[in-house]
């Protein structure tokens, strides 16, 4: 079995920068057709053009993962295109940070929508599909505030730690059509929004290195190793599980 991904079709949510743009273009390097998937129609173009333009296989599809009912007719059309769908990444999140007392209901539900809901949602779309070509992957993204709190990360944190969850529940009720769920959990990794937390945080920088046992931050290509395993047959008897990707920040006590 290993790692092969021989005619294999990949959807990544969030694909247009960061994290979700490293595994799209990743999993396109070893074969996987890739749709790119962002709200912003010009990110998730620009990425699946880097990928053909390097020799591999993608599409952009402009979605709003948090709108029902186009995630549905998305997942109808592509299953209409490609005959299945293999694997799913649900990336696409946001994060908006404040102490608990200044959140509104509004802060509250576009958190939870956009992390939470929207895994959801994309998940349930793709499972006839999946169930249909007898078996495939999800992989969802959580973060180190799957584990941990945080003053300003009431929301996001609640929809993180739903996302290990929602993955536990959804490899159980799955696992007879062949279907493995699991969770990756980013530790401090280097992106756009991570950049701006630094600025946003003092001293974050000097924390995150100090508590992180290889004494550093994290680059967006190291996800791919873990997103590759668990995308491939290699990780058939892997499901239900939350594996931190964090130089070892999770397993430190000091």
């Amino acid at each position: 079995m290993g790692l092969t991904f021989e005619n294999r079709t990949a959807v990544v949510t969030g694909a247009g920068r960061g994290i979700g743009k490293a595994i799209a273009e990743t999993l396109a390097g070893h074969g996987v057709e890739v749709v790119c998937v962002s709200r912003t129609p010009e990110t998730c173009t620009a990425v699946a053009e880097g990928i053909v333009e390097s020799g591999g296989r993608a599409r952009p599809l402009p979605l709003d993962v948090g709108d029902g009912a186009a995630v549905q007719a998305a997942s109808e059309k592509l299953l209409s295109d490609y005959g299945g769908i293999d694997i799913l990444v649900n990336n696409a999140g946001i994060n908006i940070r404040k102490l608990p007392q200044d959140y509104d209901a509004s802060d509250w539900d576009q958190v939870l929508a956009g992390n939470l809901r929207s895994a959801f949602l994309c998940s349930k779309s793709v499972y006839p599909s999946m169930k249909a070509v007898g078996g495939g992957k999800i992989i969802n993204i959580g973060s180190m505030a799957s584990i941990f709190g945080g003053a300003k990360l009431a929301p996001y944190g609640a929809s993180k730690g739903g996302i290990v969850q929602m993955s536990r529940s959804l490899a159980c009720a799955w696992a007879e059509e062949n279907i493995q769920v699991n969770a990756i959990l980013p530790g401090w990794i280097d992106t756009e929004l991570t950049q701006q937390a630094r600025k946003d945080i003092p001293g974050l920088n000097e924390t995150v290195i100090a508590r992180t046992p290889t004494g550093r931050w994290g680059e967006t290509h190291e996800l791919a190793g873990a997103a590759i395993f668990l995308a491939s047959p290699a990780s058939d008897f892997v499901t239900g599980v939350a594996l931190p990707v964090d130089g070892g920040y999770s397993s430190n006590l000091l």
